[in-house]
């Protein structure tokens, strides 16, 4: 792993470039590195606590948080995380991370399912900051992704990683 490497989203871009390698958390490189969706919405699940977990985040540099995944059998440490806001205004990406375990078994309500651990780089609060809206997603190459998955932890289109990743960090630096 290259020296003063994180296994973050600039680091992903500065450090690994877009030959879509990205660090493990062993501190390998996954030569085969992937991006995925995960969804989240407010009217089925309150993020009661997101201004402290921003301020977690802000103060460590990373936040780990379990998502569901249907994924379960394509996705691998190492690879990259958006988190998109769905179901209440404004919908849109609100934070990334990296995937940072295997998919595990968890069981809520009677029902079993595949949950991973994402570290996040970015959060923002949708409720109080802007973020990256459905009108930006929705447009040129971007367009040919689902946006609104049904099922949280769906693989974003390869040919649209670089560009996906190109336009946070626009948005984000912008």
């Amino acid at each position: 792993m290259p020296v003063n490497c994180k296994p973050n989203a600039i680091s992903w871009m500065i450090c690994w470039g877009k030959d879509k390698k990205s660090p493990t958390p062993e501190g390998g490189i996954n030569i085969n590195m992937k991006a995925y969706l995960f969804g989240w919405n407010p009217a089925k699940w309150a993020w009661d606590d997101i201004d402290d977990d921003i301020q977690k985040l802000k103060a460590t540099g990373g936040l780990e948080e379990t998502w569901s995944v249907v994924s379960h059998k394509t996705i691998q440490p190492g690879d990259r995380a958006y988190i998109v806001r769905l179901g209440v205004e404004p919908k849109g990406i609100f934070a990334s991370g990296i995937v940072t375990s295997a998919p595990f078994l968890a069981l809520r309500k009677g029902r079993t399912y595949y949950r991973i651990a994402i570290t996040l780089d970015v959060l923002l609060n949708p409720d109080k900051e802007q973020i990256l809206s459905f009108d930006i997603l929705k447009t040129g190459n971007l367009a040919a992704q689902t946006w609104t998955p049904q099922a949280s932890g769906i693989s974003i289109r390869p040919e649209l990683v670089d560009e996906l990743e190109g336009v946070w960090q626009d948005f984000l630096n912008g």
